[in-house]
């Protein structure tokens, strides 16, 4: 059995994307200002940022 597979989304799937694109930064950019940490995925494995993120303060005696 052979499936097409489309390179491109659809212009509909395209805004869309940009929708979650926009809801995320918005997220991401309320959560830096209030002081949480956040949890992204980069280079296969998910990064924590923040200065209350787990373990951001485990050094700090």
């Amino acid at each position: 059995m052979t499936t097409k597979r489309k390179t491109t989304p659809s212009p509909e799937g395209l805004r869309q994307l940009e929708t979650l694109r926009q809801a995320v930064g918005k997220t991401l950019e309320k959560k830096r200002r209030l002081g949480q940490y956040s949890v992204t995925w980069q280079d296969g494995k998910p990064v924590v940022k923040g200065e209350d993120a787990p373990g951001a303060n485990d050094n700090a005696h």
